[in-house]
């Protein structure tokens, strides 16, 4: 794929497939509404490029709103994964960071300090508010941006039927309660 020239057709695949990867997630994932979906998404992954070199706002839109749309249907709140450049920080409404508790910092991401995926994301919500830390109920890394250290404690891998999104590679993460005891102890399998 070239995504370096305008190709409506690749913009909508790259849309399609994020809705998807996301929708099919969240139903694996047995999310709820009200929870939250972390995403780390490199736009230069998406384009073929190496991380951090190919930065694309228009990229950056499709993969935005195929997965908004997917978390909008279910209710469940996105936070973005910001780059390096802003300490991986998150974005998020700032009703979600209300409602858990996370405490906003002062930061306005930028395609080339935060990353175009988060820019993305602060321009299209609402009431956006950064934050530092967060603990999500499940995630999408899209390009290899570690977003591991934004779930909750025991992540569990998900295989989804599509692997990737333009040229980036997909890892998707659930999230399951901790198991405590030893031998003895019986455990509720609907939370396995």
């Amino acid at each position: 794929m070239d995504f370096h020239t305008y190709d409506n057709t690749l913009y909508e695949k790259v849309y399609q497939t994020a809705y998807q990867a996301a929708a099919e997630l969240i139903e694996t994932a047995g999310m709820k509404a009200g929870q939250i979906l972390v995403v780390g998404c490199s736009t230069s992954e998406v384009g073929g490029e190496k991380i951090g070199t190919y930065s694309s706002p228009e990229l950056a839109a499709k993969v935005f709103g195929g997965i908004y749309a997917a978390v909008q249907e279910k209710g469940i709140y996105l936070a973005a994964q910001c780059c390096e450049h802003l300490n991986r920080a998150l974005i998020l409404e700032t009703e979600a960071a209300e409602k858990y508790g996370y405490e906003p910092v002062n930061v306005m991401p930028q395609p080339k300090a935060g990353g175009s995926f988060a820019t993305a994301v602060w321009q299209a919500f609402a009431d956006p508010v950064a934050v530092e830390h967060i603990a999500a109920h499940a995630g999408m890394d899209i390009g290899d941006t570690l977003i591991g250290m934004h779930l909750k404690d025991v992540a569990v891998p998900v295989r989804l039927s599509i692997r990737q999104i333009g040229e980036a590679h997909l890892v998707c993460a659930r999230t399951r309660r901790k198991f405590v005891g030893g031998v003895r102890a019986v455990y509720d399998e609907r939370y396995l």
